[in-house]
């Protein structure tokens, strides 16, 4: 039971195994680490100069590395190499010595010269007299051999023992493979091996061996020990100049790629924080330029174009201010000529009476234009009021109901005239804010009759609502005519813009009342937004705070009305629904279906949604 597995939480487990315990300590871990993780994240994204100093120090930490590996393998190679030939010469010629000092031995002992020394003694002295001026250097070693030497068998028995110079354990140090082969071969073998020495320690050493004969003709190993001491501490020395020198050159690299990105980076931050102080409207703020470099004329340049900049958005501003004082002055001058043109069209039309038909009709249109005229005057003394900064606030606590009311019941002849109706929801609880009334019904009924203008006859619904935590309330006005194609939402606030130039209207307007509508809206601390989606209709919302100084942080209301989202969802279930009948259909048939099935069910929902905004 121990080798199964199985397959819990997308993670491979033994049975038995217990990731209960460890599930919280890593989700803990998890959120102690997201912090630092996230930020080290987005200073990395946002900081070039980390990134290209990062960059430059992993770039060159990984070459460093790499010369370096390659360097050490070089040294440590020829190292080796060296004392292999080194060591090669010392044993061959201690091995030649050996063997002449045994030829010699035994010649004198047949011609009875000198007296008989027997082959341990004679052993021992030949390796302290090759020992001796290896001090340090190497250490030679003799052992006995079990090749059986050629001679006649009532011989005297060869010596048993190791015989060794040095602090090391001669037995330890030579290994049993290498004594049997010198055992079964005469040839010199050399040998990667360890010297151990008395006190236990280790070291790597060369190792070369040969069996020869000793003064009596009994056969022997002599070994050298050539320990890699002097190579370690060269090949030591040689790593640590190279990490020294490799730790500098990744600094100095690091160094140079920061002063460099820094002399870069530095003058592209000071543009971007003058381009933001440009944004804010700090006209006046240029680039520091120094010298006559890439740079420099970057900076030049960018001068130039905040130069220009300031030059026209200046020339833009005095244009502006000519254009709010000649609309302020000719609708003041206006005012007494139209006091008296109203004057006398208001006689001429009480008169109308006793006039043929076709100048009774001229002096209707009279009056009717001059009402127009009049709003469109209105319009622009309020508009040049905002602009003067001397439009006031007269706020009273109100319930929005009775204003909506007031205005629905002003409304309702036009919208019978175009053949829908005014419905009124959320009017069941008091709807109560420190408002203006005029300035509010104002913007409501500016709202009311462009929603009937655009409505192509549907009904229009008003909505209102109080924000549960009492700071916010909110109307929205709704209507399903043509709507507003994308990027319009934000241009319908301009000032004279209209969606359809061309469309025939039949209240008037002047393309002023939503720019009022607007700045009613600010003058409250509230905010006029407006959705729409062509053929879904639109709808404009209005959000006011409960007191007069506040600022409401969401509306009561959505922005997108609650059956335009509905309509969306069934729509996206009906595509998502389509695309699975014609992968299944395609499965049994073997092709793909064309048609989309949802097709229909998308236009039952739009053609529905007409009918279910009345619901509550």
């Amino acid at each position: 039971m121990s080798d199964r597995v199985w397959w819990r939480g997308s993670r491979l487990l033994s049975e038995g195994a217990n990731s209960g315990r460890a599930q919280p300590a890593i989700r803990i871990f998890g959120r102690v680490a997201r912090g630092p993780l996230l930020s080290v994240m987005r200073l990395w994204r946002r900081n070039i100069q980390l990134r290209v100093v990062a960059s430059t120090l992993l770039l060159s930490m990984a070459v460093v590395l790499v010369l370096g590996v390659v360097v050490v393998g070089q040294v440590r190679n020829g190292l080796l190499e060296a004392k292999r030939q080194t060591a090669q010469s010392q044993a061959d010629g201690g091995f030649a010595v050996a063997e002449d000092l045994a030829v010699d031995a035994d010649e004198r002992g047949d011609s009875g010269a000198a007296p008989a020394v027997d082959a341990g003694t004679w052993l021992n002295n030949i390796v302290e007299q090759l020992a001796s001026g290896g001090q340090g250097v190497y250490y030679v070693v003799a052992l006995s051999s079990d090749q059986v030497p050629f001679g006649p068998d009532d011989g005297p028995a060869p010596p048993r023992g190791t015989r060794s110079m040095g602090d090391i354990q001669a037995a330890e140090s030579i290994s049993a493979e290498m004594r049997q082969a010198l055992d079964g071969s005469s040839a010199t073998y050399r040998q990667y091996g360890t010297v151990v020495r008395e006190n236990g320690e280790t070291e790597a050493a060369l190792i070369i061996g040969k069996r020869l004969p000793d003064n009596e003709g009994n056969q022997y190993q002599l070994y050298y020990l050539f320990p890699f001491t002097q190579e370690e501490k060269s090949l030591s020395l040689v790593t640590g100049t190279l990490a020294t020198a490799g730790l500098f050159l990744v600094a100095l690299l690091g160094a140079i790629a920061w002063l460099v990105v820094r002399q870069v980076v530095t003058p592209v931050r000071m543009a971007a924080g003058i381009a933001e102080r440009l944004a804010a409207g700090r006209l006046q703020e240029r680039m520091k330029v120094s010298g006559e470099d890439d740079i420099a004329r970057l900076g030049e340049s960018f001068n130039k174009m905040a130069r220009n900049l300031q030059t026209q958005i200046q020339q833009l501003e005095e244009l502006s201010r000519m254009q709010r004082r000649f609309v302020s002055d000719v609708s003041h001058e206006l005012r007494t000529p139209l006091t008296t043109v109203r004057m006398a069209a208001d006689l001429i039309h009480e008169a109308r009476g006793d006039f043929e038909p076709a100048t009774a009709r001229s002096a209707e249109l009279l009056l009717s234009q001059l009402d127009r005229f009049e709003s469109l005057l209105g319009d622009l003394l309020e508009i040049s009021r905002f602009d003067a900064g001397a439009a006031h606030l007269e706020a009273e606590p109100t319930d929005l109901r009775d204003v909506v009311h007031r205005v629905v019941e002003g409304a309702e002849p036009l919208a019978e005239r175009k053949g829908g109706r005014l419905l009124v929801r959320g009017d069941g609880a008091p709807v109560v804010a420190e408002v203006d009334p005029r300035r509010i019904e104002r913007v409501l009924r500016n709202l009311v009759v462009n929603a009937i203008e655009h409505g192509e006859g549907r009904d229009v619904v008003v909505r209102l609502a109080a924000g549960r935590d009492g700071q916010a309330v909110a109307v929205a006005v709704r209507d399903y005519g043509i709507g507003l194609r994308p990027g319009e939402a934000e241009r319908v606030f301009n000032r004279f813009w209209r969606a359809d130039p061309a469309r025939a209207r039949t209240t008037g307007g002047t393309g002023l009342g939503l720019s009022i509508a607007t700045e009613d809206a600010r003058l409250h601390g509230g905010l006029l937004e407006a959705w729409g989606e062509p053929g879904g209709g639109a709808q404009f919302r209005l959000t006011l705070p409960c007191t007069v100084g506040a600022r409401p942080r969401r509306s009561p209301l959505p922005l997108e009305p609650d059956d335009s989202r509905a309509r969306r969802a069934v729509r996206s279930g009906a595509i998502a629904g389509a695309r699975a009948i014609s992968a299944g259909a395609g499965e049994r048939n073997g092709h793909p279906v064309g048609r989309d099935p949802g097709s229909s069910a998308s236009s039952n929902a739009a053609s529905g949604g007409e009918g279910g905004h009345e619901q509550r």
